[in-house]
């Protein structure tokens, strides 16, 4: 074959500055492109095999090595795939359809940023010139009689083509590294690359440094195998040494068996996991096969809630594990890894179009061939097919939680104070999974326990289904009466309500979280016939005594003594004071705000409103039956200012955080009563 020299046929004047700055926004990518292709052409030989055009050798091994030279300032990717004829180099090299480069450049020149022109035109194996300055072919086809190729080109526009010299079926090819680049000619650095975009192609990848010398090791004689290289065989005798036994007795005894030993030049190590775990069908698969596989891909040693292994193929091809890692409650902060790949070639992490927002806590990896290996995140946003995938992942996750929640509630329960805010944030995004859930959602009550929606009505005396059908069909004229669930928001700040509450024995839920508020709204909408309202919103008639007829008179009396001195004593002439008799002897005071006021001074604060003086501050309710407010309605005390501000004091810690001076003023209020005991 006569040397041919030429220009590719690119009709812009040089292609690869928009390679380099366009196209690829990782440089090392590079490295996935040219395994890539090498995967792809041993995946042909094995497939040319299969139909009887081809018949491979009875010891083939597909495989691709990489080598890398830090004194030669190369890198070279081999393959013992099918490679290629000088006419088939020419038509996939050479003559990369760049006869549209001009409508590439138009179509392509403002997107900057993006990486979504990979595998265009042919681009992947150019990705090479991103990082050399000469790059080489040197391949031989599995054609019979194939002559070898030799084709170079040092500037990307020019190239000589000739014969070659490579004796094996297969390619390589070698990169004249630029002064830039010559990481890449590092070990570790490759070793590094390889891992993040090829830990799981399915062909071995092995990566050497070319011209080391040989490294050893010393086998037993029994795992030898044919293809070792042995270097040495060893034998050991057996041992002995003089003992003595039991009755004083001297003998020979075996302290180490005989060894037949063989040493070897080390076997290589592929970087590729050929078969990966999630390619597996879930019954081939344990618990602790998912375990070791989540701590090698996520480095992350704190053992998974669970895992959901995805494995379907109609409508579209899709293969998965996902993981619930161990997660703090606020899921702001929180941030999981879902990988992306194609036929088991890494393509990106956390593709938000593929990934529910509220599914991204998850760690996981998805292989969907179906999904272009070049994936373009503009694309994607306009995609029903990518849609389709974020649909099934979340069915699929609301499956394993609802089948969780029915045939391993205990674990469930477990698991359930870190995974309800993704739950529940799941359910506010999501109608389909709202409804999938709606009998997996747990409430945890005052004693710990967990109960589901409809457990929690029946605990509380309620009948669900009667107070859904009258929502349904409700009395004309009159309005459907709501069944109200109190809950708790702070178990430490709200304990004087919750004690209250245990004394009579009432129940509320524990609700810990901010997405709570916009979920139990949610839940209100969804089940008109229900309401909830935080344990402080009112004193309820269970707490209260019944005030007899003939004392009815009295007892307003001294509401309105009561209410004038605390205002008068507070400052505060428009604070709301209402006098009950308490059946709690213990509780002088509390506040209580409605739960609609309550929420309205909350949504004000979301929106950046909370200094415009609308809030509430809440009813100050006095306990008739405590000592000390019998002490100020008498009037005469000389501590009754300290008395009335302490007690209000005191009902608003219960209620809300007081404000830095409120807290000043009632540490030193404290310490003054402290004083008055002493004396």
């Amino acid at each position: 074959m006569t040397i041919k020299k030429g220009n590719l046929s690119i009709s812009s004047e040089n292609i690869f500055p928009i390679i380099k700055k366009w196209v690829y926004s990782d440089h090392d990518i590079f490295v996935r492109e040219l395994i890539s292709n090498g995967c792809d052409a041993i995946t042909k030989l094995k497939k040319l095999d299969m139909m009887g055009e081809y018949r491979l050798a009875d010891d083939y091994r597909p495989k691709i090595k990489v080598l890398v030279s830090p004194e030669n300032k190369t890198l070279k990717f081999l393959d013992n795939g099918l490679g290629m004829t000088a006419e088939e180099v020419e038509e996939y090299i050479t003559q990369i359809a760049f006869s549209g480069a001009t409508e590439f450049l138009e179509k392509y020149k403002d997107k900057t940023t993006e990486d979504d022109m990979i595998g265009h035109f042919g681009l992947g194996f150019y990705s090479a010139f991103m990082v050399a300055d000469e790059v080489e072919i040197h391949t031989r086809s599995y054609r019979e009689n194939a002559t070898p190729v030799l084709w170079k080109s040092t500037s990307g526009t020019e190239y000589e083509m000739g014969e070659g010299t490579r004796e094996e079926t297969g390619t390589q090819i070698t990169l004249y590294l630029n002064e830039d680049s010559l990481e890449f000619a590092n070990e570790y650095r490759m070793r590094e690359v390889i891992e993040k975009y090829c830990s799981f192609m399915p062909v071995e990848i092995f990566l050497e440094k070319e011209g080391a010398d040989p490294e050893y090791e010393v086998i037993d004689a029994e795992e030898e195998k044919e293809t070792d290289t042995v270097i040495e065989r060893i034998q050991e005798e057996a041992k002995t040494e003089e003992q003595e036994d039991e009755n004083g007795e001297k003998k020979l005894v075996e302290v180490s068996p005989a060894k037949n030993q063989v040493k070897i030049v080390k076997r290589p190590v592929s970087l590729s996991d050929t078969a990966p775990l999630w390619g597996k069908h879930p019954n081939e698969c344990s618990e602790e096969d998912y375990l070791n596989f989540y701590r090698k891909v996520f480095l992350d040693y704190k053992e998974p809630l669970f895992h959901i292994h995805l494995n379907m193929d109609y409508p579209f091809n899709l293969k998965g594990i996902l993981y619930f890692p161990r997660i703090n409650t606020e899921y702001d902060s929180i941030e999981g890894m879902i990988k992306l790949y194609n036929n088991q070639v890494f393509i990106a992490d956390n593709i938000k179009e593929v990934i529910p927002e509220f599914l991204r806590v998850l760690k996981g990896v998805i292989d969907c061939p179906d999904l272009p290996l070049n994936v373009s995140r503009s694309a994607l946003q306009n995609d029903g097919f990518v849609n389709k995938i974020a649909d099934y992942i979340t069915k699929k996750v609301a499956d394993k939680l609802t089948g969780m929640c029915k045939t391993k509630r205990e674990d469930y329960e477990k698991y359930w104070d870190n995974i309800s805010p993704f739950i529940k944030f799941g359910c506010l995004k999501d109608e389909k999974f709202s409804d999938k859930m709606k009998d997996a959602i747990l409430f945890k009550n005052l004693e710990g326990n967990y109960l589901t929606l409809k457990e929690l009505v029946e605990a509380l005396g309620g009948d669900p289904q009667k107070l859904e059908k009258e929502a349904e069909e409700p009395k004309e004229g009159e309005e459907t009466e709501k069944f109200s669930i109190s809950y708790v928001t702070d178990e430490i700040q709200q304990s004087q309500y919750i004690q209250m509450f245990k004394s009579q024995g009432k129940d509320a839920v524990l609700f810990g979280h901010n997405i709570d508020t916009p979920f139990v709204t949610q839940l209100e909408q969804r089940f008109p016939w229900l309401s909830f309202q935080r344990i402080d919103a009112e004193v309820a008639g269970d707490f209260k005594e019944t005030i007899e007829e003939d004392e009815k008179e009295s007892f307003a009396k001294l509401s309105e003594k009561l209410k004038e001195i605390f205002r008068k004593e507070l400052g505060k002439e428009q604070l709301d004071v209402q006098v009950e008799r308490l059946k709690d002897e213990k509780t002088a005071s509390v506040m209580v705000l409605s739960e609609q006021s309550r929420r309205m001074q909350e949504m004000m604060k979301m929106y950046g409103m909370a200094d415009l003086g609308m809030g509430q501050e809440g009813s100050l309710i006095l306990n008739a039956n405590h000592p000390l407010v019998q002490y100020v309605s008498k009037e005469e005390g000389e501590h009754t200012a300290l008395i009335c501000r302490q007690l209000y004091d005191l009902a608003a810690m219960a209620h809300k955080p007081l404000s830095p001076e409120e807290m000043t003023a009632f540490v030193q209020r404290s310490n003054e009563i402290l004083l008055l005991l002493t004396q």
